[in-house]
């Protein structure tokens, strides 16, 4: 059943009490940090297509994407959505091809394009997000004539940009600096989430090296340095990492991304034999490290991932991760599991994981999706978007989000259309990736209210 505005607003408490766990949320406009236009959900689109049970707004769409479940496209102020469109949406990026990066003005409705790039792929557009002020927009773009990726700093308002020395993928928290891997040799071990290039610039890692791994951009002079190489991570984690005839593996890193505190990064090192029949297994582990590359913990063993497992997301405390993890024997489901950056404590938080699972600002709830094969989705090409309430270890679907288009059932992985859903600065909102008349298209979830009752009732 699809619930009115109106409806919902009158089964569920006041404002006021929305406002006493949200407070900066009724502020008048651009008056407080991260506020949220007044009303700006009325200037989109209703959502009535998907069975929600809060206010749910189509804010764009027509090929087009928000980043990821770590990152808000919120802008600053609270102001615009930073978001990027792909050119097409059934066919494998090429060297040289471009996409747009996107900005959505949530206090008058209107989209503007405000750059095209060509480093991007289908699962992160370009890495599109927001640094200190809404002057801050990066993203990643590839320099054709030398085939060199670079992160570009953008004010979408003026136009004025700057080329900055290495690519982003998550900025740090006091947008200082860039964080990033080798985004095209990533895509050797996982495409969707770096750069495209010709294939012979693509180059192929064999052994741990000394010369790739985890990277650091200091936005002050534009300059980057490694961190940590993928020979530092195999040689000095703790505990140390087991692999025979590592010189046979080819290694790279995967997806970096910082805690709230920004005292320590979370990253994938992944290999796999590429003599093996289809290039053998990939194999993972999840370390964590300090902002300089020292102290290489194992968060997340070979053997524990081997298991089963994906999406970790540090824990607002910026001590623990949360992640969809095998722990159980006799079983191939998920828990979703909270463990610390060293690999200890580690238990489930809720008996079932899922998607792309992170934990409210503040309160004890998790928001995640699900994707079309796993048993919580219903088989019609929805997925759940689930919030779980972990005092209760008890959940409800706030919305059934159309998962794909027409032709996805002939399309590879690589073209899933996931739901990434991610926590605005507040807590009030969620963005997330859906589907609307067979193109992407991206929403906004008030849950306000829903967690002000959540709250009262418990």
């Amino acid at each position: 059943m699809t619930i009115t505005r109106r409806t919902f607003l009158a089964q569920t408490t006041s404002l006021a009490v929305v406002a006493n766990l949200f407070p900066t949320l009724h502020a008048a406009p651009d008056s407080v940090a991260g506020t949220l236009p007044a009303g700006f959900m009325a200037r989109f689109p209703a959502c009535t297509d998907y069975e929600g049970l809060v206010p749910i707004a189509r804010i764009a769409s027509g090929r087009i994407i928000h980043r990821f479940f770590d990152t808000s496209p919120i802008s600053p102020s609270g102001r615009y959505v930073g978001l990027f469109r792909l050119p097409h949406e059934n066919r494998t990026p090429q060297p040289g091809e471009t996409g747009e990066v996107v900005v959505v003005d949530l206090q008058t409705g209107k989209e503007r394009i405000v750059a095209q790039t060509r480093g991007w792929e289908t699962q992160m557009g370009a890495n599109v997000q927001w640094g200190r002020t809404d002057a801050d927009l990066f993203f990643n773009d590839v320099d054709p004539a030398t085939w060199t990726p670079f992160a570009v700093q953008l004010d979408p308002a003026t136009g004025k940009s700057r080329r900055l020395g290495g690519t982003v993928f998550t900025v740090s928290p006091d947008h200082t600096k860039l964080t990033s891997y080798n985004l095209i040799a990533s895509r050797l071990i996982q495409v969707g989430y770096g750069v495209v290039l010709p294939e012979e610039r693509t180059r192929r890692n064999v052994g741990p090296v000394a010369d790739d791994g985890l990277f650091v951009t200091d936005l002050a002079s534009g300059q980057t340095k490694m961190i940590a190489s993928i020979r530092d991570i195999v040689e000095r984690a703790v505990p140390k990492l087991d692999i025979p005839n590592s010189e046979r593996f080819e290694f790279y890193c995967f997806q970096i991304r910082w805690n709230r505190q920004g005292t320590r990064v979370m990253a994938f090192l992944r290999w796999h034999d590429p003599a093996a029949p289809k290039g053998g297994p990939r194999l993972l582990t999840l370390v964590t490290m300090k902002g300089d590359g020292t102290d290489i913990r194992l968060a997340v063993t070979p053997k524990q991932y081997a298991r089963g497992g994906h999406h970790p997301m540090w824990a607002p405390d910026g001590e623990n991760i949360t992640i969809n993890l095998n722990i159980r024997d006799g079983t191939k489901e998920l828990d979703l599991v909270s463990v610390r950056y060293d690999g200890a404590n580690l238990h489930s938080i809720h008996p079932v994981g899922s998607g792309h699972p992170s934990m409210h600002p503040t309160l004890p709830f998790v928001i995640t999706d699900a994707y079309t094969h796993e048993p919580l989705a219903r088989g019609d090409g929805t997925v759940p978007l689930r919030l779980i309430d972990l005092r209760t270890k008890t959940e409800v679907a706030l919305a059934h989000v159309l998962a794909r288009r027409s032709d996805s059932a002939k399309l590879t992985s690589e073209f899933r259309i996931d739901q990434h859903p991610v926590w605005d600065a507040t807590g009030r909102y969620i963005v997330f990736n859906g589907v609307h008349q067979d193109t992407r298209a991206v929403y906004i979830a008030d849950v306000g209210a829903w967690l002000a009752k959540a709250m009262a009732r418990v």
